[in-house]
This record gives C-alpha cells, sequence and structure tokens, in this order.
C-alpha cells in the first residue's frame, strides 16, 4: 500500500477522503500554513497527523505521493520540492501558472524517475467515465466534433474579494474542465479563436475579468470542437441542462456525459437510444460532503488510478505534459480574448521552448 501526504487542505479536503476511504492508500501526513484549517480537518477526519511546514513532508521518507492542493501560484516551486525530495506527485489543475517553468519540472521529473500526475477530476466522474469507455468501445464510431460546456450560477462568488482581483480569470478557475475535455478526445489542437465579454452582473460588481466566453478550436486533422462557459447568468433547471456537459458527436452515434448530475445520454451504432442515471449510493460515493461540494469520489477514483500506474508501470494520463498543453491552450485562449484573433498553440509553446 502506498503512502500519501496532502499539502494544502482547503480543496485538499476531499482527497482526505479519498485517501481514508481507499484500501490502495495509507494517509500519513497533511499539511497546510493555516494551523487553524489543520486542527479543522483533524478534527472532522479523526486523523491528527498534520503540520503547518511543508519540509516536514519533504523529509518524510516513508512518504510515497505528495498530493498538492496549493494556489495556482504556488504549484511549481511545490512540485520542483517534491520531486527533488524523490516523491511521486499529484497536482491540481490547473498544473502551472507560468510555463517558464515547464521545462526544467519535465527534465526533473524524468531525472529522478518519478510519476506527475495532474488532478483533472471531472474525467474520473461517473458519466465521464462511461462516455470515454462507450467511445473506446467504438460503440459510436469516429469522432466529428465535440461540444463542452460549463455555465454556472456562481453570483456568489463576487462577494469574496479575491473574485474582483485582476488576477482572477474565470478562463482558468472554470473553462479548464471543459478544455480538458477537448483534450482528451482531441490531444492534437493546432489553434483557437474566442470572444468573451464581461457580463453586466460582472460589471456591476466590479468583475475584471470575462465572465462570459465562447471559443472554436481547430485540430491539427482539421477536426473542430467547442467551448463556452456563463458563469455570472442563472441556470436553467437541472432536468433541462447540467452545469457541465460534454457531447461527442460522430459516425455512427453521439453521446452526453452530465455534471453534477449523475446522468449520460447515447444514441449508439446500432440506433439505440439510452438515458442512464446512477442512484443514491453512486450519489454518496461522489459526494461526501454537504450538498455537492467537494466531489470526494473522483478523487479517490484519480488517487487509486494513479497508484495503479505507479505499481504496474503504466503512464497515467493527465500526466505533466498534457497539463503543460493545456495550460498553453488555456494561455492561447487568453490571447485571443485580448487580441480578438486566432491563436496558434504551438507559438505560445515555442516561447517557451517547449
Amino acid at each position: 500500500m502506498l503512502k500519501i501526504a496532502i499539502l494544502g487542505l482547503g480543496e485538499g479536503r476531499s482527497t482526505m477522503s479519498a485517501a481514508i476511504e481507499s484500501s490502495k492508500l495509507e494517509l500519513i501526513k497533511i499539511c497546510d500554513r493555516n494551523e487553524e484549517l489543520c486542527i479543522q480537518r483533524a478534527k472532522e477526519f479523526d486523523f491528527h497527523s498534520y503540520t503547518t511546514n511543508y519540509d516536514d513532508l519533504l523529509n518524510d521518507s516513508s512518504i510515497d505521493i505528495i498530493a498538492i492542493y496549493t494556489p495556482d501560484h504556488l504549484h511549481a516551486q511545490h512540485v520542483k520540492q517534491a520531486l527533488l525530495h524523490g516523491k511521486h506527485v499529484v497536482c491540481t489543475k490547473p498544473f502551472i501558472d507560468d510555463l517558464s517553468d515547464a521545462k526544467e519540472l519535465l527534465e526533473l521529473s524524468k531525472s529522478k524517475g518519478k510519476k506527475v500526475f495532474i488532478g483533472q477530476s471531472s474525467r474520473f466522474f461517473e458519466p465521464a467515465k462511461r462516455q470515454r469507455a462507450d467511445y473506446e468501445a467504438g460503440l459510436i464510431g469516429d469522432l466529428i466534433t465535440i461540444e463542452a460546456q460549463y455555465h454556472a450560477d456562481h453570483r456568489w462568488f463576487l462577494k469574496k474579494e479575491w473574485s474582483l482581483l485582476q488576477s482572477f480569470k474565470w478562463l482558468y478557475g472554470g473553462l479548464s474542465h471543459p478544455v480538458d475535455f477537448i483534450r482528451w478526445y482531441l490531444p492534437n489542437i493546432q489553434e483557437v479563436m474566442g470572444y468573451g465579454m464581461i457580463s453586466s452582473n460582472g460589471q456591476n460588481t466590479g468583475l475584471k475579468n470575462e465572465d462570459t466566453m465562447h471559443f472554436i478550436f481547430k485540430a491539427t486533422d482539421g477536426r473542430i470542437a467547442r467551448v463556452s462557459g456563463v458563469y455570472t447568468s442563472p441556470t436553467q433547471p437541472a432536468q433541462r441542462d447540467s452545469g457541465m456537459s460534454t457531447i461527442l458527436r460522430a459516425t455512427e452515434g453521439a453521446s452526453q456525459a452530465d455534471y453534477h448530475e449523475l446522468r449520460y445520454a447515447i444514441t449508439d451504432k446500432t440506433g439505440e437510444e439510452k438515458v442512464i442515471t446512477w442512484g443514491d449510493s453512486t450519489i454518496k460515493y461522489y459526494f461526501r460532503f454537504e450538498g455537492q461540494s467537494h466531489h470526494g469520489g473522483e478523487y479517490q477514483n484519480y488517487l487509486e488510478y494513479f497508484v495503479d500506474s505507479i505499481e504496474q508501470g503504466f503512464e497515467a494520463y493527465p500526466n505533466m505534459e498534457e497539463g503543460i498543453g493545456t495550460v498553453a491552450l488555456l494561455q492561447a485562449m487568453d490571447k485571443s480574448l485580448q487580441t480578438g484573433m486566432p491563436v496558434k498553440i504551438a507559438d505560445i509553446l515555442n516561447e517557451y521552448g517547449l
């Protein structure tokens, strides 16, 4: 059984639940600079091995994996330290916020022989897993196009001071989920074009960056995809429209995976139409905390997949290269919003010698 430690106990709350519930992992230690949060988590999970010093995790030779859930601008530094201390790494998305760190981290991972896995949790949600399995089984034929969206009424975010900072962008915090789905099915995105705006709701509260965005992607083989993000508008009833949804349209069928709803629909190559939903036991596995905050089940799924990859010697995706590619794509999207022009992903990567 591999031993894991967790850095950052905000989002790391789900990982604590996942590690404690898993038969493939042993949680050794948790860490956050905020001791009050450490004490809160210790009480919540009856797990009392905590520290406020990251060095205590790095210097513990019993720890195999460090899972990193700190603010984006600290990821590169924290991943580097973990690799230098011979640890495998799980890092939440988006992987890093500055691609100038990417080359060094790639080389370090290789020289140390340690894996880095990007915690892109949405891939590990039941409908998304089912959609991928059906696609790989050839049930809908060859992919023609993808549409992915993340539409949520996040007006409550606007009451938080940090949401009104220049540095806060829904492009990275929100759209990184549907963009990852695009890359999962069309890894070779060549070019992106998009438009965005700050809605009147966003303007009225002083939001600095776009809360409403639509993008078109083109892959090297000519296939196209679409992503949409809207964050300060009311949403449709969940029976009609999920907050996050991925539609695959293919040569012999189509499928749609929804989130937070445990709902999946497929028209397969025989013409059979199915809508699948999952019941209470699955809901309780995925959503372990109040309402549908913190999705522990996805984290447990991806941690166990990562453990399997270490023990069985296969590559766990998204790996560091894929995480870097997604950041480059998000930066190209950002550039397209600023310039109103299509942006080639290669131009972003070339800037950093990648």
